[in-house]
């Protein structure tokens, strides 16, 4: 198994979130309220998991003790309980892979297509389908909290906040280069185009004692949205875009009708990036959080090849799905699990 389960460690967590859970001023704070609810939530289900796959295998070993030639049917069903046994343990594999500081958190997540004008901007918006539908398909929440739509078809760019169990856990495997291998739909001669997009992913950290924002060292600016809003939220300057002077993060939201609910969102934001950057201080990773990646040839952690043959490949952990068409539907669960494995 990848990852160690220690039972008596998750109980004794378990305790702690209960206690902290109990205390009246608790009521005070509605985020911290709900964030200790949800670990204490994905707690329990760990071990939920873990007390049935133990009680799974008593029965099988209890099982096996009455097999003999004259007992086929027990065989089958032994050959079933296996089976299911084995499923246990890969999620409570998975389970005990989320050991990073920020897994349990929600996150943010960015789409920026790369070089290619049409071709890079219909991939990032395939890209954003995608992670939309697996939200759908695993019981995760997203909104869109700002959306610049390409000139001629797809995005520009594209931020969304994703809300769930273990989501930034989850999703921070999908950081990285997307290319994309195909016969163009936009080209009149039908020739085969490679694309890139890359992908952003941070945690949502609701508050900071490390980070502080001065006023002078960010511009706020003020505009019409462009996005996919409602009726109102593109009529008036409701949307947000704040530059962090000193690192050149620039952060945008225009999801809300109001001007300040999108700069308190935008601010969010913005202190999750910092925050991440404080702890990830070397240049790489600053590059990462500023959405400045090579998103170019060579620096892919993922290929979806849907010409000449179909295959979506992880360059990271060499997993690999034929089914393209599933994986850009939404099926990505397994790529996701392998790349924590491997991380582990």
């Amino acid at each position: 198994m990848g990852g160690h389960f220690d039972l008596a460690s998750k109980q004794e967590e378990i305790s702690k979130l209960e206690n902290e859970l109990s205390k009246e001023d608790i009521w005070q704070d509605p985020i911290l309220m709900n964030k200790l609810n949800s670990k204490l939530a994905n707690l329990k289900k760990s071990i939920s998991l873990f007390e049935n796959l133990s009680n799974e295998i008593e029965g099988a070993l209890s099982l096996l003790e009455l097999i003999n030639d004259d007992n086929i049917d027990e065989l089958t069903e032994l050959e079933s309980e296996v089976q299911r046994i084995t499923n246990d343990v890969n999620n409570l594999e998975i389970e005990a892979l989320f050991t990073g500081k920020y897994d349990d958190n929600d996150c943010y997540l960015e789409i920026h297509p790369g070089a290619g004008g049409t071709e890079a901007t219909d991939w990032a918006s395939m890209l954003l389908r995608m992670y939309q539908m697996f939200c759908d398909k695993n019981n995760y929440n997203y909104e869109e909290l700002d959306y610049q739509k390409g000139e001629e078809a797809g995005i520009k760019s594209v931020t969304i906040r994703i809300s769930g169990p273990h989501a930034y856990g989850y999703f921070k495997g999908e950081q990285g280069v997307h290319r994309l291998v195909r016969i163009s739909p936009f080209d009149s001669n039908s020739r085969r185009h490679t694309s890139f997009a890359a992908v952003g992913v941070i945690p949502e950290i609701e508050k900071s004692t490390d980070v502080i924002i001065k006023p002078d060292d960010i511009r706020v600016d003020v505009y019409r949205s462009s996005g996919k809003g409602g009726q109102g939220v593109n009529t008036t300057d409701s949307a947000v875009r704040i530059t962090h002077l000193p690192t050149g993060i620039v952060v945008t939201c225009q999801n809300e009708r109001s001007q300040l609910k999108n700069k308190d969102t935008a601010m969010k934001v913005l202190t999750s990036k910092l925050e991440r950057l404080m702890e990830e201080s070397n240049e790489k990773d600053i590059d990462k959080l500023k959405s400045h990646v090579n998103i170019e040839f060579g620096s892919q952690i993922r290929n979806y090849t849907l010409e000449p043959y179909k295959l979506v490949k992880d360059v990271r952990s060499g997993y690999e799905n034929s089914n393209a068409d599933a994986v850009l539907n939404g099926d990505i669960l397994e790529f996701m699990k392998e790349y924590l494995r491997i991380k582990r």
